[in-house]
């Protein structure tokens, strides 16, 4: 693993099972302002800054943004609804791939367009401590969510790696994907855990495409 520094995972359908908690979160939370979006709307913006979603998914005009920050609000509430009633799991792999590729001297990030907040409920609720990770990047540590490449940037900082010639990008879905290629990181990996299937992986930049984050360590430690 000489050439590989730092891998940087996203959160929810990559590394933590995605059962559609976001999308039917979202829906709930505009629903209670009269505001209907199709799959398809909500398809488009997933692996996105949530906040910059809501802007996407909601009309424009006056008071756009404070209507936003209302509907976010809202959003939270149901999201910490449903994973109180349903649970939190990890994707199975997951942490067995952060431990293999630290004892490689690997550093592992977490990236998430949620905020700081919520990650922290999150993570608190798979038990994931601060041992488990080098450092998470959440969505209001940048000025721009994916597809711009700052969290990946974000994470390369915070960690120490100087060059994305030695960083691994994995993520669910195209936005992880556009955001990787963006930040020209030298592996850019899809997962077919979460939001996105292989024909959407695949039409999006990438360098592969596997089944799950339990295969991504083998790409360097093969069998």
């Amino acid at each position: 693993m000489q050439d590989l520094d730092l891998v940087i995972f996203d959160l929810a359908g990559t590394t933590v099972e995605d059962h559609g908690e976001v999308p039917s979160a979202f829906t709930a939370a505009l629903a209670e302002y009269d505001i209907r979006v199709t799959p398809g709307q909500m398809n488009a913006v997933r692996g996105s800054s949530k906040r910059q979603a809501l802007l996407h998914l909601i009309p424009a005009g006056p008071g756009q943004r404070r209507l936003a920050e209302e509907v976010y609000a809202s959003f939270r509430a149901h999201l910490a609804q449903r994973y109180a009633s349903q649970g939190v799991r990890p994707v199975p792999g997951a942490a067995l791939t952060f431990r293999l590729l630290r004892e490689h001297h690997v550093r592992v990030a977490l990236n998430t367009g949620f905020d700081r907040e919520t990650t922290g409920v999150l993570l608190e609720a798979l038990g994931w401590n601060e041992g488990t990770v080098d450092a998470v990047v959440c969505g209001d540590d940048v000025t721009q969510g994916r597809p711009a490449p700052y969290m990946i940037f974000r994470a390369m900082e915070v960690t120490g790696a100087s060059t994305v010639h030695a960083v691994a990008n994995v993520g669910d879905t195209t936005l992880d994907l556009q955001a990787g290629y963006n930040a020209g990181v030298r592996w850019n990996v899809g997962v077919l855990t979460g939001a996105h299937d292989r024909r959407s992986l695949e039409g999006a930049p990438h360098t592969h495409v596997l089944s799950s984050v339990a295969e991504v360590a083998r790409l360097w430690m093969p069998e």
